[in-house]
């Protein structure tokens, strides 16, 4: 399945993506779909075909906005450094243990919304990866071997990083105002039915980063399972895996970020995850 947050005017709900129609679970909400409960992206498989059973409105895609598919109070953990490709050409050593930092739900926009490149620098650049939902629940002290199963479906992420901000601090380089993406949607793993999955990035329709879920230095099971080491994950919490090699910093000279480009995130059996960058106002 196809889990969507949508919105319309002033209102916004969650629902399932079947063909062009979004079928409604619940009901509308007023209010801006950023501050509104997301709760599909953490539940079961039969539990989502509950729902959907007992839904009573579709609407056409068309005649709404994709909202980022995350509730405003869900973690959102990345790794870092989780490719070999992106650990040469950074010339750093291969981890030891997942490297883990944060985002802020206010540095994602949804699908087709633009990422803003800040005033501050002009070092802005691109991370394709691949983003996994948590399900099911809390979760603590989970072992690899038994971590895929608390995985409720996968979406695509931009985790835009400003290069300058971060020589200051990870936190500070990650989480700028709107300068990361995910969607367009999360697809549950029945859909997806394999794990070695690829990732690739686009900017104006030039491949610039390519990798499969394989080629990570630690697993979405192995992340899983370090984090639950560490703290609670709860249902709709997001994980980011990690980027390959091909960012614009380690590029000679560097491919920054301009305005009017278009990146373009495409996870396989995911879909296409598509924004504009604008400077900011």
């Amino acid at each position: 399945m196809k889990l969507v947050k949508i919105a319309r005017k002033d209102a916004n709900a969650e629902g399932v993506l079947v063909g062009n129609d979004v079928k409604i679970i619940g009901s509308w909400r007023h209010g801006r779909a950023d501050d509104s409960p997301f709760t599909l992206g953490g539940k079961s498989l039969d539990e989502l075909n509950t729902l959907l059973r007992g839904s009573q409105e579709s609407v056409p895609l068309s005649s709404v906005v994709l909202a980022v598919p995350v509730d405003p109070t869900a973690q959102i953990i990345c790794a870092g450094v989780n490719y070999r490709e992106h650990a040469g050409e950074i010339k750093a050593e291969a981890p030891e243990t997942p490297r883990l930092f944060k985002r802020t739900i206010e540095t994602l926009v949804a699908h087709e919304e633009a990422i803003i490149r800040p005033k501050v620098s002009e070092t802005f650049d691109y991370e394709g990866e691949i983003a996994v939902v948590i399900g099911g629940g809390t979760h603590r002290h989970v072992a690899a071997k038994d971590a895929m199963a608390i995985v409720a479906g996968y979406s695509c992420f931009m985790d835009g990083s400003v290069r300058e901000y971060q020589k200051h601090t990870v936190t500070a380089g990650k989480n700028f105002w709107r300068s990361g993406a995910m969607g367009p949607w999360i697809v549950t793993p029945d859909e997806i039915g394999r794990t070695d999955i690829a990732l690739q990035t686009f900017i104006d329709g030039e491949r610039l980063q390519t990798a499969r879920a394989s080629e990570m230095i630690f697993s979405i099971a192995e992340i899983i399972a370090y984090i639950t080491k560490i703290t609670v994950l709860r249902a709709g919490d997001v994980i980011a895996t990690g980027t390959p090699g091909g960012v614009g910093s380690r590029k000679t000279p560097p491919r920054w970020l301009k305005p009017g480009e278009v990146v373009e995130v495409d996870v396989e059996a995911v879909g296409r995850l598509r924004n504009r960058v604008e400077d900011e106002g």
